[in-house]
C-alpha cells in the first residue's frame, strides 16, 4: 500500500498532534503515524497517578487553544488528557495507530519523503509519501534505564518510571527511587505515603523549589536577565530549604534557569519529598556500586536491603533508529544539532519538533514554526 499526502508526522504525541493541529488549520493535508494504539500514550497509558504539569497551564497550551478558565493553574494529569482528548476532536486530527516506523528516507528522484511503517495489525508494511517529514517522536521516545553492576541478579522487582502507577503494591516494602529528577523526587514521596520503606539515589547536584518560586521566575524572565532571575529564584529557595547538603543534596554551581537554557534540565518542584528527606522518613543513597540479589552496597559503603528498584533515570530519543536521512539534523543521540531556536529544521523539508528540552511551551514554538514555513513554501509553489 502506498498513501501520498503533503506532510507525514511520525508520533501522535502532544508534539505530533500540535503540528497536525496547525497544519490543519492552514488546510495542510497531512498523515500522522503513531506506534501505539491511541494518542499521548505516554500521558494516558505510562504517566503515574499523581502527575501533575510542572509549569503554570499558560505554558503549557498547545496552539490555537488554550485551556478554560477553569482550569487549575499546575493542570492534573487527568485534566490534560482529556484537554488533550478535545484538543484532537476540535482540529480533526486523525492519527494511524499502530504503525511502527521502520525506516524513513529522502527519495533524491522523487523529491519526496518515503516512510516506511509496519501495521501492527495487519502486519503488512506500508509505504507514505509525502514532501514534507515531521519526526515529532521527541526526546522521551524511550526510556532509559542505565547499565548496573549486578542489576541482572537482583531477585526484586525492577521498573522504569513509565511502568510507576502508584505505590500501593510496595506497602511494607523497601524500595529504591533512582534519580533525582522531577519524576524520581515525586514517585520516592508517593512511595512513602504509599507506605513503602523509600529511599532515593542522588548522585548529581540539583537545584529544588516549590511551584510557586518557579512560576516567579518564570515571569521576571519575560523582563529580567537570567543571571538576575537565578539570584532572586535561589535566594527564595535558601530561604525556604536552607543548606540541604546535610541531607546529602548539593546545589549546582550554576544558577536552575541558565542550566535549563544550556542543558534544557528542569529545576526539582518539589511536592513534599524535601521536608520527608529532612525527617529523614526518605533516605538519601548515593551511587549504586554492586547489586548482590536483594542487597544493594552504594559508594559510600553503606549496604541496605531492597524489595524492589524505580529507575526514574530519563528517556532517550529513537528517531536515528528509523531516520536514515537526517541530513544532519540529529546528533549521535538523536537530538538537535542545533540549539534552539535554530533547532526545528533540516534539508529537503524535513522537520523536528518535541526535542528542544523545553516542554509543552517549546513544542507549540516548534509546531507553529514548522506549518508556517511549510505554508510559506507550499504557497511559493
Amino acid at each position: 500500500m502506498r498513501q501520498e499526502t503533503v506532510v507525514v508526522i511520525v508520533g501522535a504525541g502532544p508534539a505530533g498532534l500540535a503540528t497536525s493541529a496547525c497544519l490543519n488549520v492552514l488546510s495542510i493535508p497531512n498523515i500522522v503515524l503513531e506506534r501505539e494504539d491511541c494518542y499521548a500514550s505516554l500521558w494516558q497509558k505510562k504517566a503515574y497517578d499523581r502527575l501533575k504539569l510542572h509549569l503554570a497551564k499558560s505554558f503549557c497550551e498547545l496552539p490555537h487553544m488554550p485551556y478554560p478558565v477553569s482550569t487549575p493553574t499546575f493542570v492534573p494529569k487527568n485534566m490534560f488528557v482529556k484537554y488533550l482528548h478535545n484538543y484532537v476532536d476540535k482540529f480533526e486530527i486523525e492519527p494511524l495507530y499502530q504503525r511502527s516506523v521502520e525506516n524513513a528516507w529522502y527519495d533524491e528522484n522523487e523529491r519526496k519523503w518515503v516512510v516506511k511503517a509496519k501495521n501492527g495489525v495487519s502486519g503488512l508494511v506500508e509505504e507514505y509519501v509525502g514532501e514534507f517529514l515531521v519526526a515529532a517522536t521527541g526526546e522521551n521516545s524511550e526510556g532509559y534505564i542505565p547499565r548496573v553492576y549486578g542489576l541482572d541478579n537482583f531477585k526484586g522487582s525492577v521498573m522504569h518510571s513509565i511502568q510507576y502507577e502508584n505505590g500501593k503494591k510496595f506497602n511494607g516494602k523497601n524500595v529504591l527511587v533512582v534519580g533525582s529528577g522531577n519524576s524520581g523526587m515525586e514517585i520516592a514521596y508517593d512511595l512513602y505515603n504509599w507506605g513503602a520503606q523509600t529511599s532515593i539515589v542522588i548522585r548529581s547536584p540539583v537545584h529544588v523549589f516549590t511551584k510557586e518560586i518557579v512560576q516567579l521566575g518564570m515571569y521576571l524572565l519575560q523582563y529580567l536577565p537570567c543571571s538576575i532571575v537565578d539570584s532572586i529564584v535561589l535566594m527564595c529557595g535558601k530561604l525556604l530549604y536552607g543548606d540541604l547538603s546535610e541531607y546529602g543534596i548539593q546545589r549546582p554551581v550554576k544558577g536552575p534557569f541558565r542550566i535549563k537554557q544550556e542543558l534544557g534540565r528542569s529545576p526539582v518542584i518539589d511536592v513534599g519529598t524535601i521536608g520527608r528527606i529532612k525527617t529523614r522518613d526518605i533516605q538519601v543513597m548515593t551511587t549504586i556500586e554492586d547489586i548482590d540479589e536483594n542487597q544493594i552496597k552504594f559508594t559510600d559503603g553503606t549496604e541496605k536491603h531492597f524489595d524492589a528498584i524505580v529507575f526514574a533515570t530519563g528517556f532517550r530519543s529513537t528517531v536515528r533508529k528509523w531516520l536514515k536521512d537526517d541530513g544532519g539534523l540529529f546528533n549521535e543521540k538523536g537530538m538537535p544539532m542545533h540549539k534552539s531556536p535554530n533547532h526545528w529544521k533540516g534539508d529537503h523539508g524535513l522537520y523536528c519538533v518535541g526535542f528542544a528540552s523545553a516542554g509543552l511551551f517549546g513544542i507549540s514554538n516548534d509546531a507553529k514554526n514548522i506549518a508556517d514555513d511549510i505554508f510559506r513554501i507550499v504557497r511559493g509553489n
